[in-house]
């Protein structure tokens, strides 16, 4: 059985009142939503808590999904990225006082990159390095860059997910891809 077809009959089973199905769809999709969440967060607690909202959402808005109309993956991605922009808006103000280069001579510091010659960081402090290089991105370049090269998606997905052309997706891809790039590279980040 293929993954739009599990999906399919699970939220059929969903709507129809079964507890284990909800469990279960739970249990294929929270890994994802919550990867999504934390890299648009950079914040373990901040992207739990964003990732238990957005299945609130799911499970209130479930009945809304129509299995013809597209993929439930993409219908997820969807509804968890409006929530993060409804969350970017509500907690601008905050973020505008957190800025990456407060963080890195402590991220530099803590992780020992000045001994390190070659300049090439190991699993964790690259993950925070992107991590903090991605929420130097715009919200457009930094969901898209997310959708295509951290979770994976089409061209085609992330069109419809953003709801966007797919010229749009592989501009603001290039555009996200770059600013990325040089950010790293200004923190002499090997890439």
């Amino acid at each position: 059985m293929s993954a739009f077809d599990l999906d399919t009959e699970l939220v059929e089973r969903c709507t129809a009142g079964e507890e284990s199905a909800w469990e279960d769809l739970v249990k294929i999709h929270t890994r994802r939503v919550y990867s999504i969440c934390l890299r648009f967060t950079g914040r373990e607690s901040e992207a739990q808590d964003l990732t238990q909202d957005v299945f609130l959402r799911v499970f209130r808005s479930l009945k809304s999904f129509r299995a013809g109309e597209g993929s439930f993956v993409v219908w997820l991605t969807r509804l968890t990225r409006n929530l993060l922009i409804d969350h970017y808006r509500r907690t601008k103000l905050e973020r505008a006082t957190d800025s990456i280069e407060d963080q890195l001579p402590v991220l530099e510091q803590r992780n020992g990159m000045q001994a390190r010659p070659d300049g090439i960081l190991a699993g964790r402090e690259a993950s925070e390095l992107i991590q903090a290089g991605l929420a130097r991105l715009s919200p457009d370049l930094r969901e898209t860059v997310i959708l295509r090269d951290l979770e994976e998606l089409e061209y085609r997905e992330i069109a419809e997910v953003l709801n966007i052309p797919e010229g749009t997706v592989k501009s603001r891809l290039n555009r996200g891809r770059a600013e990325l790039a040089r950010v790293l590279r200004k923190h002499k980040v090997a890439i």
